[in-house]
C-alpha cells in the first residue's frame, strides 16, 4: 500500500512560505546591491521583514505576506512607511496580486530567487531620520555577525 501523495509531498505551511518568500526578496535584493537585513525593529515598535539598504544609502521595508490571510490581518503596514524610502510587500507567485495596494512596490518571490513587479514610490525620510536608521541597521548587523563568530561572548 502506498502513501498519498498529500502525506508524502505535504503542501507548504504558512511559516514555511513565508520563510521562501523572505529567502527570495532577499536574494533578489541583494543581486541588485542592496545590503540586507531581516526582522528589524523601528521605533514604533513595528518589525520589519527586511530592511534593505541600497548603494546609495535609500532604505527600504519589505513586508513579505504568506498569503490571504496574512494579508487581511495585518493593518500595521502602513506604519512602515515612516521608516523607509519606500515601501514594498513580497509575496508568492500564487499570491493575488490585485488585492494589494498599488502605491507600494511589490516583489513575487519563491525561496530561489525574485523578481521585481514594482518599483515603490519614495518618500524620502529626513536625513535626521535615515542617519539614525543606518546607524540602527549597522550595529543590528554587527550584533549578529558578533554572535555567530563567538557565540560565548557577550553581545
Amino acid at each position: 500500500m502506498s502513501l498519498p501523495d498529500s502525506v508524502l509531498n505535504p503542501p507548504p505551511t504558512r511559516p514555511d512560505i513565508t520563510r521562501m518568500v523572505c529567502r527570495g526578496a532577499a536574494r533578489h535584493l541583494r543581486e541588485r546591491g542592496y545590503a540586507i537585513v531581516k526582522e528589524m525593529t523601528f521605533a514604533n515598535g513595528r518589525r520589519g521583514d527586511i530592511v534593505a539598504l541600497s548603494p546609495s544609502g535609500e532604505l527600504w521595508v519589505v513586508e513579505v505576506k504568506s498569503g490571504i490571510a496574512d494579508y487581511r490581518v495585518d493593518g500595521k503596514w502602513p506604519d512602515y512607511r515612516d521608516y523607509c524610502d519606500g515601501f514594498l510587500f513580497a509575496v508568492a507567485p500564487e499570491f493575488p496580486r490585485e488585492i494589494l495596494p498599488e502605491d507600494v512596490g511589490l516583489i513575487v518571490a519563491d525561496a530561489y530567487g525574485g523578481e521585481m513587479l514594482r518599483e515603490p514610490p519614495r518618500h524620502p525620510l529626513s536625513p535626521a531620520r535615515r542617519k539614525m536608521l543606518t546607524i540602527a541597521l549597522a550595529r543590528l548587523a554587527s550584533g549578529r555577525l558578533a554572535l555567530i563568530e563567538d557565540p560565548e561572548g557577550s553581545a
